[in-house]
Formats: C-alpha cells, structure tokens, sequence
C-alpha cells in the first residue's frame, strides 16, 4: 500500500473516533449542572424572559440532538460557533490561543528529546555504573512528580530565590520587538527563551524522564543483539556499531511515546499555564468548563482531538522511515 493511500486510509479510520469524542463531549458538557445563561448574567438583574430570549438566541432551548446535528453541521463548514461569555467566535478565541500553547508543548518536546535520547544512551553504555543509577533515580522523580509541583519549585528557586528568570508570562517570537520595547532581535530573541525555560522544562520533565528510561532500555536490548555480536567480531568500530545499528532500531519505542504522549502533553499545559500566568488553550478551556460555554469546550477539544490523531497517523508513517522491515500493509 503506498504512502498516499496508507494515509487516507488512517485518517478515514480517524473519522468514527472524532464523531464519538464529539458527541461524548457535547453529552457531557451539556449535562453539567447549571445553567450557562445564568451565569452568563451574573451580577446583571435579569427577568425570566430575558433569560427565555438568550437560550433562544443561542439555541439552548432545542432538544440535544437537534444542537449537536446544528453544531456538526457547522463544524463541517468550518464553523465551530460563537462563544456565551465572550461574544466571539470560537475560532477566533482559538487561533488567539493556540500559539502560546503550541509554542510550549512544542518547546517542552524539545527539551525532553535532546535531554532524554543522550543521558539514555550514555546509561545503557555504561550499565550499572554510577551514572546509570543517577539517571534512574532522575527518571523515577521526573515520572512521579507532577509538572505544576515542578513549575512552583523552579519559580521559588530560579525566579524568587535567585532572581535569574521570570516567573510568568511569555514572550512571543512571532510579535515584533518593538512590542516588548526590545532593541533588537537578539534581545527579542533572548527574552523569549528566559521566559519560555522555566515552564519548558517543568513540563518537559516528565516527557523526558519517561523517553530516558525507554532509550535506556531499548538501547541495551540493541546492543545484545546478534547483529551487534557479529559487527564487533568483524572489528566494527564501537561509535559506529553504536551510531548505525543499535541506535536506529532503538528509536521505534521512542516514536510511538512521542506521538501518544501529545494528549499528555497537552493535558499538561493546562496546569502549567496556570503556574506560569500563561494565556493559551490551557486557561481558555478552564475558563470554559467553568463558565459552562459549551461551544467554546467543544471547539478546543475537538483541536485537541484532531492533533492527538494527527500525532498518531505521524508515528505510523515515521515508522518505515526507521525501520525498513515496517511496510505500509494491506488494511488491518
């Protein structure tokens, strides 16, 4: 099967799961207790037709089943409908939102694989030394310890202690640096890596510590394997049986964490925006479940959704690119 048609094919697989988080979400949301106009009006002396009139306008009094057929319909075309709370399209709130996000979660990949992928390797060459047990020891923290835990600390040792990073905030790359008062952009560039470390590495850790112990595992699997016996007994150097054999195949398990972690990942974010005063999806969707706006909820987690499948439909493909014996099969 080739690529174009592998692909297809996945992402067709892709359409009964979208359909099911969708309505699961819509259910969900739509039987929390209370009642989003109310709270929508807080504060604000309403009477019960003026109540009446603002389900009407946005069609809260239909049945569910008659919403979620509308709601769908224009999510076909597009339309992920208008937000309660903020008098705006959720596509707007969204596109407003995500750059922050993406920015972290992006960024806190990359810390975890150029971290993770060199101390897993450096552990499985040197295999019950003392930098093997430190590793370990670092690991089973990074997975035991929650990212806000780790964010708190890092911002009472690093920005309250010392006094070396900022604690909140980020500053955007793609905004200019006239807009920070930066004179340049080098300085534009620096501050925006002292304000994105702090929450990188808080929500990193975890991605890291769990990417550590698997290259550590995989990496000794690969270097007890026949074909790293045979390259040694025919003089292979040990870089190059380390760089071109064990190595590549090792790599497979990495891949497939990596794309399935992008919804942990994501979860993540929500309480490391909170720690770190950060406005992306993470506060926006918070503030949705609490304000009960629906559309809002259902927009963000159906993005959230469609970038986990994406993720995954990667990872598959990624596979034959590092590994030769992974084909694109016939239909499962």
């Amino acid at each position: 099967m080739g690529l174009l048609r592998y692909t297809t094919y996945r992402f067709a697989q892709a359409i009964p799961v979208l359909i099911g988080i969708s309505i699961l979400t819509f259910v969900l949301a739509n039987l929390t207790p209370g009642d989003p106009v109310r709270l929508m009006l807080q504060g604000v002396e309403a009477d019960q037709e003026m109540i009446e009139q603002i389900e009407a306008q946005y069609g809260l009094d239909r049945p569910l089943y008659e919403r979620y057929l509308d709601y769908m319909a224009g999510l076909v075309q597009g339309d992920m409908g208008h937000s309660f709370h903020r008098n705006r399209s959720v596509s707007q709130l969204i596109a407003s939102r995500i750059g922050p996000t993406l920015l972290l979660v992006l960024s806190a990949y990359a810390f975890a694989l150029v971290t993770s992928i060199p101390l897993g390797i450096i552990a499985a060459k040197r295999r019950n030394e003392p930098f093997d047990h430190v590793s370990r020891i670092i690991a089973l923290i990074g997975v035991s310890t929650p990212s806000f835990w780790i964010g708190i600390m890092l911002i009472l040792i690093f920005a309250v202690q010392l006094g070396w990073l900022p604690s909140a905030g980020l500053v955007y790359p793609w905004w200019s640096p006239e807009t920070y008062g930066h004179d340049g952009y080098v300085e534009h560039f620096v501050e925006t890596i002292r304000h994105l470390l702090l929450p990188m590495i808080a929500l990193g850790t975890l991605q890291m510590a769990t990417l550590m112990r698997v290259e550590r595992t995989q990496m000794i699997e690969s270097l007890q394997g026949e074909y790293v016996k045979l390259a040694r007994a025919y003089g292979v150097p040990e870089r190059t049986i380390l760089r071109k054999h064990a190595f590549q195949v090792a790599q497979l398990p990495i891949i497939t964490i990596v794309g399935l972690n992008l919804s942990t990942a994501l979860g993540g974010a929500v309480l490391t925006e909170f720690v770190f005063n950060i406005n992306g999806l993470g506060r926006l969707f918070y503030d949705a479940i609490v304000q009960l706006d629906y559309q809002v909820i259902m927009g963000i987690t159906m993005i959230i959704a469609t970038m986990f499948v994406i993720g995954v439909i990667i990872t598959d493909i990624a596979y034959a690119y590092i590994d030769p014996r992974v084909t694109y099969g016939e239909a499962e």
